[in-house]
Order: structure tokens, then C-alpha cells, then sequence
């Protein structure tokens, strides 16, 4: 249970992030649930706030240049930083009005201060920035960028072949117009490269997101399902998987009187001591490469050779079932009852398939689970009966004691044998 907790509460995998107070300051005015609109409108954000600081930027050089000549310029420049910075406030009223107001802000203005301060100040650089939009929009709402696209890209064309080269302010001041295009080139690479780097950045943490949640949904496959079973329920290329497995060795344990122990226990002992007997058996599945099946209340499931390895199979569960007699006998009594585990095994023809949808399971039924169920009920606690067609499998790997031949319901006559250890050889 602890590590398929780990599994279900694993958070994501370190990666890029900015400032708290970075991501706080994106996230102003949007009310939005949907993943997809909270990062288009974050964009949107940002691009207003740099959208303001490039205006604020140019309110200072040109106050710093020409502080009363160009009073009209320094009014547009700090009306515009302001309703940039207001521009937030608009994602309340839909998904998109935000970004398509600050398209238009951004179009109107950028045009106004070409003709204002002309052609030779490089202002249209601005225009090729365009492409930008394309995050405040998103793919989803691609002709609506389009349109703002086309708008922009007409918007340059028009600039550059009717906007007035040394625009109606200072127009013969050339010193003006070398900073102004300076600052406009500056200011469009340092836009353009922050646009990347934000973006590249949600790019790389949405990756480091799915990374981990495919990372987590394999692991728990893998916890529900034998690896190979898993494999090839991802890979989807079987409509239902099946398997008629000729020889699989298939075992019962069961903990005896635990029905009686736990019934005026409180159910967190009860869960907890269930939890440490099934978590115990698990561990020695995995180390000697056995299938865990299923548990029954406090019934063990498990099978081995289910890969076509029957010999192999069969002395992996012969250990494992050793090893959890030994392992129970070393537990904690449950409540003031030592309880004793009794263990079934035949090795024999089972099918073996995935079933459910909601809650899929991996399951194996037929003759080798029938008879192994058998030499578990009829068993005697603390020891391991197994089946002549277990003892035939394993050959000399374990040595026996012979128990003789009954009647079994549903079954017939079965010699059968309890399991003693592994042989000297083994």
C-alpha cells in the first residue's frame, strides 16, 4: 500500500520556475477555470505589462531628449502605459476581449506615433512582432489571430508606404530619429527574447508535467498489471487480451482463523495487520519473479510460468511459498491470535486475461486454479500441500512428503504431497 501510495501522490519532477511574485503578477484579473485560457490570458498579461514598460521606456528617452517639444509624444506614451496596465481588468468579460483590446491599443498606437514621429524612427519594428499574438489567441481560436495577424500586417504596409518619413514632430531632427529607431531595436530583441523564454519555459514545465503523469499512470499500470500485460494493453494493438497458458503453476494462501481474530478488533488493526500480510507477500513476488493475482479478504493469490517458462515457473513458486510460511511464522500475532498460514499449489492448463472496464483486472481461471484452491482448503495450516503435477514439474528441486490419495469435491481422486524445502542441489 505505501508504494502504491508513493505512486498516486508523486508530485512533478523539478523544473524551471519563476518567482512566486512573477507568477502572482500574471495571473491578475483572470477568473478562468480552464487550463488553456488561464495560460493564454497569463500571456496576454504579459505582453500588456512589457507593452507598458516599452512605452514607459520611450516616455524617459524622449523626456530626456526633447522634454517640451514632445509634450504630444510623452501624453501618448503615458496614456498608453496606463491603459496597457489596465488591460487585465478586461479578462472578466470574456476569454478574449482582453487580448483583442491590446491588439487594438497596440495597432492604433503603434500607427499614431509613426505618423508622429515618421518612418525613420524604426517605430514599425514594432509591427513585426505580430506573430506574438499567436499565444494570446492560441490555436484554438486561430482565425481570430488571423484576423488581428492581417490587421497588424496591413497596418506595416500601410506605414511604410504612406507614413510621413520624418513624421509631423522635430521633423528635421535626425539625432532624434537615430535614438528613436536605436531604442525601438533594442526594445523589440529584448521583447522578442523574453516572449521565448516565457514561453519555452511553460513549454518545458506543461513536458515535465506530462513526463510525470505518464511516468505515474505506467508505474501504477505495472502495480495492477504483470509487466508484459501492461505492455501490450498500452500498446492497444490487441482488441482483448487472452492467453491459454498450457502449464502455469497457480497458488492459495490463506491465514487461518483470521475471521475469527478479527471479529471484535478495531478496523485499523485489522487493516493494518492485512495491509503487512499482503505487502510482505508482495515483496517476495516480486524477488522471485512471480505474478501476484489477486487477494481474496485474506486470501494470497499468485502464479508463475505464465510467460511459457512452466519449469521455471513452478520452482520460482515453490520458493516464494516457503518463504511465506517462514515469513508468517516471524509476524506479530493479530490481536492475542498467532495465525498460521495454509498454502495450495498445482501446476496445470489455465486462461489468463484482462477483464473489466471501470476497474480492470488481470485474472487466470481453469482446472490449475480450481485444483490449486483444492490443496489449499484441504491443506493443514502452517504447511504446503501440493499436487502430483506440481511435484512432476519441479522434478528434484524440493524434496516431499507423500500425504496419499483423496477424494476431492469437484474434483476426483488427486495424489497429493506437502512441500518440505528445497533440495540440497537447489
Amino acid at each position: 500500500m505505501k508504494r502504491l501510495q508513493e505512486l498516486i501522490r508523486r508530485g512533478p519532477a523539478p523544473g524551471i520556475a519563476w518567482p512566486l511574485w512573477f507568477e502572482q503578477l500574471v495571473s491578475v484579473g483572470i477568473v478562468s477555470t480552464n487550463p488553456q485560457v488561464v495560460r493564454r490570458q497569463r500571456f496576454t498579461n504579459i505582453v500588456a505589462f512589457a507593452s507598458a514598460a516599452n512605452a514607459l521606456s520611450h516616455l524617459v528617452i524622449n523626456g530626456v531628449y526633447a522634454p517640451r517639444e514632445l509634450t504630444l509624444v510623452h501624453v501618448y506614451n503615458g496614456v498608453f502605459a496606463i491603459l496597457a496596465l489596465l488591460i487585465p481588468r478586461l479578462h472578466r468579460f470574456g476569454d478574449n476581449v482582453a487580448a483583442s483590446a491590446l491588439a487594438f491599443l497596440i495597432l492604433i498606437g503603434t500607427l499614431f506615433v509613426i505618423w508622429l514621429l515618421g518612418r525613420e524612427s524604426q517605430i514599425h519594428v514594432y509591427f513585426t512582432l505580430a506573430g506574438v499574438m499567436l499565444f494570446m489567441f492560441g490555436v484554438e481560436n486561430l482565425r481570430l489571430f488571423l484576423l488581428w495577424f492581417g490587421v497588424a500586417f496591413a497596418a506595416l504596409v500601410l506605414s511604410l508606404n504612406f507614413a510621413p518619413a520624418h513624421g509631423l514632430m522635430l521633423a528635421h531632427d535626425h539625432a532624434l530619429r537615430e535614438v528613436l529607431a536605436g531604442h525601438a531595436m533594442i526594445n523589440a530583441i529584448v521583447i522578442n527574447g523574453l516572449t521565448i523564454l516565457y514561453v519555452l519555459t511553460v513549454l518545458r514545465r506543461t513536458e515535465t508535467e506530462l513526463e510525470t503523469q505518464y511516468a505515474r499512470s505506467s508505474a501504477l499500470v505495472d502495480t495492477i498489471l504483470p509487466p508484459p500485460i501492461a505492455q501490450r494493453l498500452i500498446a492497444g494493438s490487441e482488441r482483448r487480451i487472452a492467453d491459454r497458458v498450457e502449464n502455469v503453476t497457480v497458488l492459495f494462501a490463506d491465514l487461518v482463523g483470521f475471521t475469527n481474530a478479527a471479529h471484535d478488533l478495531p478496523p485499523d488493526e485489522v487493516v493494518e495487520y492485512l495491509d503487512g500480510f499482503v505487502s510482505s507477500f508482495d515483496e517476495l513476488c516480486s524477488v522471485y519473479g512471480v505474478e501476484k493475482i489477486k487477494t481474496m479478504g485474506d486470501c494470497y493469490m499468485a502464479a508463475g510460468g505464465l510467460n511459457g517458462a512452466s519449469r521455471a515457473g513452478a520452482i520460482e513458486i515453490g520458493r516464494v511459498a516457503l518463504a511465506m510460511i517462514e515469513t508468517q511464522s516471524r509476524r506479530v500475532p493479530l490481536g492475542k491470535s498467532v495465525l498460521t498460514l495454509r498454502v495450495g499449489i498445482h501446476t496445470g492448463r489455465a486462461t489468463a486475461g484482462v477483464i473489466g472496464d471501470t476497474r480492470f483486472t488481470y485474472d487466470i481461471w481453469g482446472d490449475a486454479v480450481n485444483i490449486a484452491s483444492r490443496m489449499e482448503s484441504y491443506g493443514v495450516p502452517g504447511r504446503i500441500q501440493v499436487s502430483e503435477a506440481f511435484r512432476g514439474a519441479v522434478e528434484d528441486a524440493f524434496s516431499f512428503e507423500a500425504r496419499g490419495a483423496a477424494e476431492y469435491k469437484g474434483i476426483g481422486l488427486l495424489r497429493t504431497y506437502f512441500l518440505l524445502g528445497r533440495t540440497a542441489a537447489r
